[in-house]
């Protein structure tokens, strides 16, 4: 396993302790995380949670640029990359929709999104082709990922100038899903209505 891989396989704990930590009824056990007060109350948990999902989104950057730079991408590592990009993104989504931070629609599109684009991808794939990445499909995540962080940590500073950036990221980014959506399916049509070669 090289050291691509091995970044993208610490993404995918990272995602997975992220999301215990976020979901799991600490109180229940006596465990009560503080609340930092800054004008604002700031979650201690999320705190935690929001340096954690930095320290995975910079994996996620860094696995793909060493592996394109050291001639190591492999078939693993790219199957990999996909399974960590959507644990670390879509639970979270799901767990800020229950909490009230998000409306559940960008869960619902963001998720049904990547379930229509991995399914041209595959079928791109069975046919012997490869779907090429869009710009609209990086502005989404990298929108996506910007909302996440601020709402982690109360949108701070913003909030203080009454300023919703997170909530703007984050409705963008699912507007963005949907014209990615688009065209990843209208610049692949011909290759998922033809006829497989094999």
């Amino acid at each position: 396993m090289n050291l691509p891989t091995k970044l993208t396989v610490s993404r995918i704990i990272l995602s997975i302790f992220i999301i215990v930590l976020l979901i799991f009824p600490f109180q229940a056990i006596g465990i009560r995380f503080p609340i930092i007060r800054s004008g604002i109350d700031l979650d201690l948990k999320y705190v935690i949670a929001g340096i954690l999902f930095i320290v995975a989104s910079i994996t996620d950057f860094l696995d793909g640029y060493l592996a394109r730079k050291n001639n190591q991408v492999t078939d693993l590592g790219k199957m990999l990359d996909a399974i960590a990009d959507k644990i670390l993104v879509n639970p979270i989504l799901i767990i800020f929709a229950s909490e009230g931070l998000i409306s559940p629609i960008v869960p619902v599109i963001v998720v049904a999104r990547d379930i229509v684009v991995n399914a041209i991808k595959m079928e791109a794939a069975s046919k012997g082709k490869v779907v090429a990445a869009i710009s609209s499909g990086k502005i989404k995540t990298a929108s996506l990922m910007m909302g996440m962080v601020l709402i982690f940590f109360a949108n701070i500073p913003f909030v203080y100038f009454n300023v919703h950036l997170d909530l703007f990221f984050i409705y963008f980014a699912t507007i963005m899903s949907l014209v990615s959506m688009v065209q990843y399916f209208y610049l692949n049509k011909k290759i998922i209505f033809s006829e497989s070669e094999n």
